[in-house]
């Protein structure tokens, strides 16, 4: 479909039939993989190509499992899987393939072509690559002694070994190595008795000029070999002053007789870059012709490596070849999902063929529904991509569409409840479905009223049968039971179940109608028989429930006390005078307008106490009016002791604080005799 999509645009044809048809199918397309992706996520194909990219090589093989896709050509599936199986074969007698990622090479190689001057480091990266190919060659020559059609890939790959040894032998540690051409070693060799020279002819120098030598070395700057003079002997040595010290007293001078040979050591220098520059030139000319083959040799590279890793895939999974079929028979035997540990479960067997082309499975809830049918679609899609399945024999029908309906599918942004999720995946399948699809449905019907989903469960399951598509659906609607019991070509199925553990065995047993035996689980895990009973009578009236057989002696929910969980306490709504004057407030009391600050809020009679000089007074709310808040008067923390409250009771209430003590606070003499004026 991609392929056609380019041929589609390169052609022309969004001029002749227009953009906006253009625009409809590729939305149409673009839907179309967007819902492929969410079915190899819903059956965790996508958690299987995680896996086979992790034995991947090159980036180029990463890429293709990324966008793999299941086959639709008989003959091409066969060639894929045999080529799977001849990997496998190939590494359990060889070992590792030694491949390396060989995507970055690709740059070079253009590089080259278009005559830029490859560096000593992408010549380097070139040598590996050759010597990587030389490597597998020997790998795979070695597989033809065993007769493995994949060994006689060998044949395609080049050594190129002239190159190899070209770059091997005249490039070493990211340089030119002196020994790259005879004329590049003579001048090294001449470079290094310059310098010696340079050096030779300071030392003399500084030996004949001891007294104005700042130091007993010379040393180097900017590229030249200096003596340190002290600054008044400047006059006294022939040269040029080349630097000076930090603190100008010192100045590093370059003799004249090093003059000379620093000249020398700079022509010397210019001829190295010549020859350096022709070297890797020449080199750069061997690989730019040899552009093609090595070109051919990292396909090759590619091609293998995305080979191979389906046979390391198959080895780490212990999975083996399946027979295809395009009869829409499948047979698994020993099938087990390839994210679950091997051992574990009871291994799943399976067969649909072409009699019967529908199957309805049920059974109890964690009975092992969901991971039989994902089983049966993950195997199925795996081996039409040319993978090995996790079964001792599989016979897999190929199709040309995987349509499924797992999970709730609930999307609060698209204000889609569960049913609703569900009927427009449904939907969206019955528009697609045809003779050569396989479907598999979840909880066929759930998420809605059971006697209208019963009805539409039935209703989708018929549809599905006209089509000619083999399909799986799991459901607990016993009326959906008994369609699949007298429809031809759908039969019922059901999962075994360890009653003693509660635990699935993933053993689907195909001819029978299982039980959702929720009533079971219940009364193992601890429902009391009096809820049972009202649980049987509600769901099958009265006598199913004198009928029912209790397994255990009737027991009682014990309510117990969580700890850390406390009983919850209700604060008091306030009133709205509990809110109008607070502790601190600044109000008016009326008639005689005198100020005074509220010592006690109001209470349920209506009655505050106010502080007025010199008294406290009980009055009622409506002779009181509020002039400045106790909030802009005083900060939050603020002690109002130390208005309403003697300087004795502070003081002992202070002691009482810090320690034992036998007075007693009194309160105040207006509240103690009760003298305090009520007005």
């Amino acid at each position: 479909m991609a392929a056609w999509a380019v041929a589609v645009t390169a052609s022309g044809v969004v001029r002749r039939l227009g953009a906006a048809y253009y625009i409809a199918w590729r939305r149409a397309y673009d839907r179309k993989g967007n819902r492929e992706m969410n079915i190899e996520k819903q059956i965790e194909f996508d958690k299987i190509k995680e896996m086979w990219m992790e034995r991947a090589v090159t980036e180029w093989t990463r890429e293709q499992i990324r966008e793999v896709s299941f086959c639709l050509s008989e003959r091409e599936l066969r060639k894929q899987l045999k080529d799977t199986t001849d990997s496998r074969k190939l590494m359990e007698k060889l070992g590792a393939p030694p491949l390396q990622n060989v995507a970055a090479i690709r740059e070079i190689l253009m590089a080259a072509g278009k005559g830029d001057c490859l560096t000593p480091h992408q010549l380097e990266r070139v040598e590996k690559v050759l010597a990587a190919v030389r490597r597998l060659k020997d790998y795979l020559a070695r597989g033809k002694l065993y007769e493995n059609p994949l060994a006689y890939y060998e044949e395609d790959l080049q050594e190129l070994g002239e190159l190899r040894e070209e770059i091997g032998r005249q490039i070493r540690g990211g340089e030119v190595d002196d020994r790259a051409s005879r004329e590049l070693m003579q001048i090294r060799e001449q470079m290094v008795r310059c310098e010696e020279q340079m050096k030779q002819k300071a030392e003399q120098v500084m030996r004949a000029n001891k007294e104005c030598m700042a130091d007993h070395y010379c040393t180097l700057r900017n590229g030249r070999v200096c003596v340190p003079v002290k600054k008044e002997y400047k006059f006294r040595i022939a040269g040029s002053v080349i630097d000076k010290s930090a603190t100008g007293n010192t100045l590093f001078l370059e003799p004249a007789g090093v003059a000379k040979y620093y000249e020398e050591l700079q022509l010397l220098q210019i001829s190295e870059e010549n020859e350096v520059y022709r070297i890797l030139y020449t080199l750069t000319a061997m690989i730019a012709d040899a552009a093609e083959q090595m070109e051919k040799n990292i396909t090759r590279m590619e091609r293998l490596d995305f080979v191979l890793s389906k046979g390391k895939l198959s080895m780490d999974m212990d999975g083996v070849e399946p027979l295809v079929n395009t009869e829409g028979r499948i047979s698994l035997r020993d099938a087990r999902h390839p994210l679950m540990e091997p051992g574990i479960h009871v291994p799943l067997q399976f067969a649909i063929g072409e009699d019967v082309r529908g199957i309805v499975i049920t059974g109890p809830n964690t009975g092992g529904k969901t991971v039989a049918i994902k089983t049966v679609m993950l195997s199925c899609m795996m081996a039409q991509c040319g993978l090995h399945v996790t079964c001792k024999e599989a016979d897999i029908c190929m199709s040309n569409s995987y349509l499924c309906d797992i999970g709730d599918g609930q999307d609060i942004a698209e204000n889609l409840s569960t049913f609703s999720a569900h009927m427009k995946n449904v939907l969206e399948i019955l528009r697609e479905v045809n003779r050569d699809s396989l479907v598999i449905m979840d909880e066929l019907g759930s998420g809605t009223d059971p006697a209208e989903g019963m009805g539409i469960a039935v209703a989708i399951l018929e549809e599905l049968r006209k089509s000619g598509a083999v399909f799986l659906a799991t459901t607990h609607y016993p009326e959906v039971k008994e369609y699949a019991a007298r429809t031809p070509g759908v039969v019922n199925a059901r999962m075994a179940f360890d009653w003693e553990t509660l635990q699935p065995t993933y053993q689907m047993v195909i001819g029978e109608a299982g039980e959702s035996c929720a009533f079971h689980i219940a009364e193992r895990l601890g429902m009391p028989n009096e809820m049972l009973r009202v649980a049987v009578r509600a769901a099958y009236g009265e006598e199913a429930e004198k009928s029912y057989h209790f397994q255990k002696e009737d027991t009682r929910i014990e309510k117990r006390r969580i700890p850390g969980i406390s009983r919850m306490g209700k604060a008091k709504k306030e009133s709205g005078l509990e809110q109008k004057f607070r502790r601190g407030d600044s109000v008016m009391v009326y008639p005689d307008k005198k100020i005074g600050i509220v010592c006690e809020p109001v209470n349920e009679k209506g009655v505050l106490r106010v502080q007025l000089p010199g008294k406290k007074i009980w009055i009622n709310h409506k002779r009181v009016k509020l002039q400045v808040a106790a909030s802009k008067l005083y900060p939050p923390d603020y002690d109002f002791s130390v208005i309403f409250d003697t300087v004795e009771n502070r003081k002992l209430r202070h002691d009482m604080e810090r320690k034992y003590t036998e007075g007693m606070i009194l309160a105040s003499e207006s509240s103690c005799k009760g003298s305090g004026t009520l007005l």
